[in-house]
């Protein structure tokens, strides 16, 4: 049996339905609310859902577990509750890489790109204390996955306990279906999908900086399938362990994103520029890479997506249909 938390979300629900079509069993952490957040396990014969509340009861019942994919987490590059910021993204991994190092069950979890700040500082870090010291989060979010990233580094380098095998992901700009419970925090290719299919123009922010054109903000775009296959491939592989950045490998911009779209509906461009949300200014990444050397170095052998291919399989197989989830 496998452990998901966050397992009716965006990437863990996509990781649930290919677990699932393995034919393992999956027991989901996840609370579904009052939405359609359900929608996201519908298809899928999951071995039962938990309250993350009850995680730990669960836990002390000593299930046989194959491996805890630990995808749960407040997302919300916005979020201002610090404390529940902390207590969810960093107490909790925290928790979950202590109990897996004591019963020797393997632990992959969910880190960001955020951890990466404006990019300054570079993309990449081997994992190594001294090289996670140097990077600057921009936000709250990025934070707490740095924290925990920067934790378990501290843990390993003082020889101490760690499950046998562990892997975090720096997941990138994701998109793929079942992230439309998701809100504001949803990928650019759902909130533009929408608006053409209101009727209106797909909207892009205006740059306020002088040496990048309006629309030319480069972020590194990677499908959801492809994240879901780096995480099958580690299970399969369990003498890799590490800290990789999941991405595509290749910047691009969001008028490459939107033209993409555009050519996946058929329908003539019709993009507009708007001001940056106040809330963004100053914490707002202009370019995001994600080196794979280290990945490859591992051993992964998959190729990422190309940007129009996911977007294509994106709109048509999903969002231009009556039943857009996986």
């Amino acid at each position: 049996m496998y452990l998901v938390t966050g397992g009716a979300g965006f990437i863990g629900s996509n990781l649930v339905a290919a677990l699932c079509a393995r034919g393992a069993e999956v027991m989901v952490v996840d609370r579904l609310g009052d939405g359609e957040k359900w929608r996201n396990l519908a298809r899928h014969p999951i071995a039962g859902l938990l309250p993350p509340e009850e995680l730990k009861d669960f836990w002390a019942a000593r299930p046989p577990l194959s491996a805890v994919l630990h995808m749960g987490a407040i997302s919300e590059t916005t979020a201002t509750d610090a404390d529940l910021v902390a207590a969810t993204n960093f107490t909790l991994p925290l928790w979950l890489w202590g109990a897996c190092a004591e019963r020797g069950i393997p632990f992959l979890y969910a880190s960001s790109a955020a951890t990466y700040g404006d990019g300054s500082r570079g993309f990449d870090d081997d994992g190594r204390p001294e090289a996670l010291a140097r990077l600057r989060p921009l936000n709250l979010y990025g934070w707490s996955k740095h924290a925990f990233d920067r934790r378990v580094a501290e843990i390993l380098a003082r020889g101490g306990p760690a499950p046998p095998q562990w892997a975090g992901l720096k997941f990138f700009n994701v998109y793929g279906p079942n992230e439309y419970h998701k809100g504001r925090m949803a990928s650019v290719v759902h909130h533009k999908f929408q608006q053409v299919m209101r009727g209106e123009p797909a909207t892009l922010f205006r740059s306020d900086r002088p040496d990048i054109a309006d629309g030319e903000q480069m972020r590194d775009f990677v499908h959801v399938d492809d994240c879901v296959a780096v995480m099958l491939w580690l299970l399969d592989s369990p003498g890799v362990s590490g800290l990789f950045n999941c991405g595509s490998g290749r910047a691009r911009s969001f008028l490459d994103l939107v033209r993409a779209m555009f050519a996946a509906l058929g329908r003539p461009e019709d993009i507009r520029f708007v001001d940056m949300p106040a809330d963004l200014r100053g914490r707002y990444q202009y370019f995001t890479e994600a080196p794979l050397d280290r990945l490859r170095a591992a051993g992964y052998p998959g190729q990422m997506t190309p940007l129009e291919e996911g977007v294509r399989r994106y709109v048509q197989d999903f969002l231009a249909t009556p039943d857009p989830w996986r």
